[in-house]
Formats: C-alpha cells, structure tokens, sequence
C-alpha cells in the first residue's frame, strides 16, 4: 500500500497506511513488499524468544543430520513475518484481527531465504452489530524468491468504513 499524504495542518502532513472496508474489492490480490531475507540470527533470537528449544532451529549439528541437512527457520518467525508483511495493505487501519484459520506450512525455509509474500480477498461484508465497521478476509500466501510456496494462511479483520471516526486513531 503506497502511503497517501494527509493535511493536518498549515505546511504540514502525516502518511497514512491501510485501507478502509469500502477499499477491498473481492479478488483482489495485494503484493507486499518488500521482501525479508531471513538470517541465522532471526532465527536462533526468535526460537530462544519464544523458549522454543527445538534442536532443528538452532542446532546445526544436529540438522545436519536431520532430512534437511541444515537449520530450518522455526515457522512461527515466518508465520509472523508473512503476517507483518501484510499488515500495510490488510489490516494497517483494523480495529481488530478476528482469527486466523487453515495454516498450511508446505515447504521448509532455510536461514538465508528470501521471503515475498501477498493476500488475495476472499470475501467482505458488513458487520452485523457494528454499523461503522465490516469484515474482510483474506488468504495470505508466503513464496520464497524462487516461487515456492511455503505457506497460506486465512484470516478476518474488523475494518472501519471510511468517515467512521477512526481516522484520527489510525493516523495517530
């Protein structure tokens, strides 16, 4: 999502990021760039981070004689960064995430892959209980740079609709 430069003020403006409701279309399938090439580092601070000790992550040793032959990166870093890298043009301007679903990992990620990753609309549709306000889902798919592949992932968030008064706190 390119930023859009609001006035605030006399000589003065603030970048604003994200979309409201009535900017999803259906089909729509947004690229988030840039990309991350995922290091070694991110991979052992992450695993340590989050007390995952699983010896594939930061054990070369031991990977090395695993199926893989190498350190693979913990896929709970790079479920959080494909989720990171759609936030921009998904959820920037969200109230609230509303789930996620059907987390598919497909292939491993190495330290040293270079990571893209882009959203497709799957459906919109206004809340019920929140007149200002609807729900957009979107299926997220993470490639490496070769085009494999290497995860999907279906989540919902509560969009305001533009005009609602959200503005101001999205634009801090």
């Amino acid at each position: 999502m390119v930023a859009v430069a609001k006035k605030i003020g006399e000589n003065r403006y603030r970048e604003s990021y994200g979309r409201y409701f009535e900017d999803f279309k259906v089909g729509d399938i947004y690229e988030h760039r840039p990309g991350r090439t995922i290091t070694e580092s991110d991979n052992i601070q992450f695993s340590l981070l989050t007390m995952n000790q699983h010896p594939l992550h930061c054990d070369a040793a031991f990977a090395a004689k695993s199926e893989f032959g190498k350190p693979l990166v913990n896929s709970g870093l790079t479920l959080a960064i494909v989720l990171g890298m759609s936030v921009a043009d998904v959820s920037q301007k969200a109230i609230a995430n509303l789930g996620w679903k059907e987390i598919r990992l497909l292939a491993p990620v190495f330290p040293g892959d270079t990571i893209y990753a882009e959203s497709e609309v799957l459906e919109k549709r206004e809340s019920k209980s929140r007149l200002t306000q609807g729900i957009v889902t979107v299926r997220t798919t993470g490639r490496k740079a070769d085009g494999t592949v290497f995860m999907t992932f279906i989540r919902s968030a509560l969009i305001p609709k533009a005009g609602d008064g959200v503005e101001d706190a999205a634009n801090y």
